[in-house]
């Protein structure tokens, strides 16, 4: 289950946490139910969050001296970091990813989406199959995140490569061979951030300006690049997929009745790229009844606790602006919560009105597919064709 939990969610067996172990072995406590994620997930005190980033797989030590030639570090910052520092860096990120801010690149953004739909459209008029995740969705996010925080200026594929490397490193399960691979990728990924976390202007120049070492500016720029963008790509490769399986939506979309902000909650809800969270326990405690010794690893199902009947009216249904469709937990709660909420929304709400019209007209040849991995989906393609 730990690493196919985004494949189960609707499987009615599951009791409010469970104790299941994980392909090494590591036992963890995994929460089902919406109350008692959420209840997790607002009390730092009782479950910190210092396990966030640990790797799933044990890095075995020759990945290990692979990343220490790089000088690889992940210091608490923002996901992982319960510490008396972390609502400073997040402050500055939120400043970064203001609101105002976001809704200032929505014109840039829609321009951009309206291109590229174009270019599909004529391929698929030509009578090709067009990949909608490589060919629309894969680097938006990474794009409108790098005109927002002055990202460092590598190429767009080796972001992505990167990226996708860094969530299968530390939430997937691998041997060791794979380990030393990605391992080799991340730390020369690493290398570029901490460059431009010395030199480099707009966030890394504000969190540098508000005291901050570069480790903690390599560590926010490193996970912004993981989880400020990558996450965003797949939920809008997932979205696009799941409403091309909806024509009721569409037709809703279509005569006005049905809201694009409505269908990217319900989205979030049911198709949310980031399936579990992990906290730690730091005192015994008990959690719905059941026993939860300090130490242990919490692992949030959150895409389970999205379709809780407690939480939605229908809850295996797709069905914009019902009730509880916004309570899901696709970007967390607490102190913790999503600091890239309103940025991953605005790019959903554009990419569902733009493309919407064109999902009436073609057939799903190839459906997403998503790797093991404990936390992230990580769709690889979505293929379409005309009629």
């Amino acid at each position: 289950m730990l690493f196919r939990s985004w494949a189960q969610t609707a499987d009615a067996h599951w009791p409010d946490v469970a104790r299941v172990p994980d392909h090494v072995g590591v036992e963890h406590l995994v929460v089902t139910r919406h109350a008692l994620v959420r209840q997790v997930l607002t009390d730092p005190v009782t479950y910190r969050p210092d396990n966030a980033l640990d790797a799933v797989t044990p890095v075995p030590v020759a990945a290990l001296r692979v990343l220490a030639g790089h000088r690889f570090r992940l210091p608490p910052t923002l996901a992982n970091n319960g510490g008396d520092s972390h609502p400073q860096i997040r402050a500055v990120v939120a400043d970064a990813l203001h609101p105002t801010r976001v809704a200032a690149q929505r014109p840039w953004l829609t321009a951009l989406v309206r291109e590229r739909l174009a270019a599909v459209g004529a391929a698929l008029d030509a009578g090709a199959p067009v990949d909608l995740h490589a060919e629309l969705a894969a680097d938006l996010p990474l794009l409108v995140l790098a005109r927002l925080v002055e990202l460092p200026d590598a190429p767009v594929g080796a972001v992505k490569e990167f990226a996708r490397a860094a969530l299968e490193l530390f939430w997937a399960p691998l041997d060791a061979d794979r380990q030393a691979v990605l391992a080799a990728e991340v730390g020369r990924f690493h290398r570029v951030l901490r460059e431009f976390a010395a030199t480099g202007g707009g966030l890394a120049g504000s969190l540098r300006a508000a005291g901050h070492p570069p480790d903690v500016v390599v560590g926010a720029l490193f996970f912004l690049l993981v989880a400020g963008q990558e996450t965003t790509s797949q939920f809008l490769t997932l979205l696009l997929h799941r409403l091309a399986g909806e024509p009721a939506v569409r037709a809703g979309l279509r005569a006005g009745t049905v809201a694009a902000a409505d269908v990217v909650e319900e989205g979030l809800r049911l198709e949310p790229p980031i399936v579990t969270w992990r906290r730690v326990a730091t005192v015994d405690t008990t959690l719905g009844g059941t026993a939860v010794p300090a130490g242990s690893s919490i692992v949030l199902w959150l895409a389970r606790a999205g379709r809780d009947p407690a939480a939605v009216a229908a809850p295996d249904e797709f069905r914009p602006g019902q009730r509880g469709s916004r309570r899901h937990l696709a970007f967390g709660a607490g102190a913790h919560r999503c600091v890239g909420d309103q940025l991953a929304r605005m790019e959903a709400a554009v990419v569902v009105g733009e493309t919407a019209p064109l999902l009436d007209e073609v057939t799903v040849v190839r459906a997403p597919w998503c790797p093991d991995n404990l936390t992230f989906r990580m769709p690889d393609a979505f293929v379409v064709r005309r009629g």
